[in-house]
């Protein structure tokens, strides 16, 4: 009985052993990329949207003329974020509503707005996730 008991865990530990490897196998020959390495630049704009530029007031008297690229994890991230392209650009006039220059000038302001979209439109997202949002062009009058 001991020895039944033996032999069956340690072909268990050899079966999920070998379904590791495969799966490591696959995603390094499949993904060309090691693990935890950042991803070429190719494969960055595959999965890229641009968003054309927006102009729209802000909270405060003045104005922004913005555009963005948004980085998803998939293709179909990609086309699925294509497809809500007019919720997006509603999630930026909405944000953008409540900001006054002060909160997105400079730097910092610039990333956090970044992230604030980020997580927005992930929200939204079913087939996938927004990676990275970056801003391409910023005029604040």
């Amino acid at each position: 009985m001991k020895n039944k008991l033996v032999m069956l865990m340690m072909i268990l530990l050899v079966a999920i052993a070998l379904a590791g490897a495969v799966a490591l196998v696959y995603v390094l020959k499949y993904t060309n990329q090691e693990p935890g390495s950042e991803p070429s630049i190719e494969q960055v704009l595959d999965v890229s949207v641009d968003i054309p530029e927006i102009t729209t007031n802000l909270a405060s008297d003045g104005f922004v003329r913005i555009s963005f690229k948004i980085q998803t994890d998939s293709k179909k991230a990609k086309k699925e974020l294509e497809q809500r392209m007019f919720q997006v650009n509603n999630i930026i006039i909405l944000e953008l509503s409540d900001k006054t220059a002060e909160n997105i000038k400079g730097r910092e302001g610039q990333k956090q707005f970044e992230e604030e979209l980020k997580t927005q439109i992930n929200e939204i997202m079913q087939e996938g996730k927004v990676e990275k949002v970056y801003i391409t062009q910023f005029i604040l009058q």
